[in-house]
């Protein structure tokens, strides 16, 4: 079952209705839904569709782009070049409308660098007085985003749009998992990095628990080796990937920390970071209002799957492997409350953008922030700040995924970290629970107009 992606079929839909060439590259980690999506869009349509494949050579590509074009007819000819090929796929665009897709486009290109400038040549010279439509299919976002996007490439200016495609909103994850409650619901978000394969792989009518154990701490299950599956497959040395990731998980966060845990050199770590921020596996913050390359700069894994497994399972492997996975899983399962803090945050955030039109605040970014609390003489962090592009207003955010009431002390004690952000003439606060708020909250935020209370029983509805 498909679900989701509205936006993205329409954006496909809008450009295959044109009676002109178009050309959209769609790119995005592995497992986030680019073929699924694509299938779904090209479903009633004439498509030759062809999958690049991985490690394979010039010649080998070569032959499964013939059979695509071919409706995998065995007993057709093989195409001497990729420039044959395209020659083929001309010809047919000639006599009707038509998409060519080719799917894992960078194992294409590696396995010979004229490729790109090839179909450089077959848009400029012929396929622009068709109306077919090409994609350009990816999991490599460095490669795609500056080989096929980018302003030194052959293809550079000749996409029509373009679709990255990412994670799904919480809203939509959702829709997994129906008969999931609310807050099984969060967790099986956070938990996947709401990434679709992940989330399809659950199933609602049995429970949460079931579903964690079945799918994690099984060492047949699917995301059991997953992590380490997709460093394979994207890395060449992935040991030292492996290494760098759990340095991160086990709470290295800036760059000579993280060089200290993996015994290598800073050039090295930062170009092998480099690569890990380019998949969406990590990413690199810095505190809201401070500019890119502040000294407060700091890496964390971006990717949810990846955060719960090597929190939970890469510390457990060995147990796992010996099939004690269901005792393993009892002893970690109090520990994902403390997990879904940071998941918290990233929903409370998304939250945010979702009602922007009623917020007090018009704002451009919203981000954490840490650092010296010069009136507090101590180092503070907020989950999130909101502010106007002059600096007038903002929005201060805390969340806590906690199993108990958020009391008057926490509403007190982030009013008392702001105080500090003596530029904004405006300042707002609003508070997210997971289990409500205390007597004694409710009546502090009664008395304060710029106070709001929002419990997570009451978001996305």
């Amino acid at each position: 079952m498909f679900i989701g992606r509205h936006k993205e079929l329409q954006t496909l839909h809008t450009q295959y209705a044109k009676n002109d060439f178009s050309f959209i590259p769609i790119y995005g980690r592995r497992r986030v839904g680019k073929t699924q999506l694509i299938e779904e869009f090209i479903r009633d349509k004439r498509a030759v569709f062809f999958t690049a494949v991985n490690k394979g050579t010039y010649k080998s590509n070569i032959e499964l782009l013939s059979k695509a074009i071919f409706d995998g007819n065995q007993a057709t000819p093989v195409y001497g070049s990729f420039y044959d090929a395209m020659d083929g796929i001309h010809a047919l665009a000639q006599k009707e409308k038509l998409i060519f897709v080719i799917d894992e486009f960078p194992y294409l290109a590696q396995s010979d660098e004229s490729i790109l400038s090839i179909l450089q040549q077959f848009i400029d010279l012929k396929f622009l007085k068709t109306n077919m439509m090409l994609i350009l299919s990816g999991s490599s976002l460095s490669f795609m985003e500056n080989q096929v996007l980018g302003y030194q490439s052959p293809l550079y200016g000749r996409r029509t749009g373009q679709i990255k495609l990412l994670p799904l909103d919480f809203q939509t994850a959702r829709q997994f998992a129906p008969q999931f409650s609310k807050l099984d619901q969060a967790v099986m978000y956070g938990v996947t990095g709401a990434i679709p394969k992940y989330l399809s792989l659950f199933d609602d009518m049995r429970s949460l628990d079931e579903n964690i154990m079945g799918q994690y701490f099984d060492r047949n299950a699917y995301l059991f080796e997953e992590t380490d599956n997709l460093l394979k497959q994207e890395f060449k040395e992935p040991a030292l990937y492996q290494a760098i990731i759990t340095a991160i998980a086990s709470g290295a966060s800036q760059m000579k920390d993280i060089k200290n845990k993996v015994s290598e050199e800073s050039s090295t770590v930062a170009t092998y970071m480099k690569s890990l921020l380019d998949t969406g596996i990590v990413k690199k913050e810095v505190p809201a209002m401070d500019k890119p390359g502040s000294r407060k700069t700091i890496y964390r894994l971006e990717d949810g799957m990846f955060r719960f497994w090597y929190r939970f399972i890469y510390p457990n492997v060995s147990l796992i492997a010996l099939d004690k996975g269901e005792m393993v899983y009892n002893r970690i399962q109090p520990q994902i409350t403390g997990f879904m803090g940071e998941v918290f945050e990233k929903l409370c955030i998304e939250y945010m953008w979702s009602i922007y039109a009623e917020l007090p605040v018009a704002f451009q970014n919203i981000s954490r922030w840490w650092g010296n609390n010069p009136d507090l003489k101590a180092q503070s962090e907020i989950d999130f700040i909101a502010y106007s592009n002059d600096e007038a207003q903002a929005i201060f955010g805390e969340c806590k995924w906690r199993n108990e009431e958020l009391d008057r002390g926490t509403i007190e004690g982030l009013i008392e970290k702001c105080k500090m952000f003596r530029q904004f003439e405006q300042m707002h606060y609003y508070f997210f629970s997971k289990s409500g708020f205390t007597c004694g909250a409710h009546e502090l935020a009664n008395t304060h107009r710029d106070i709001r209370l929002v419990e997570f029983k009451d978001m996305f509805n």
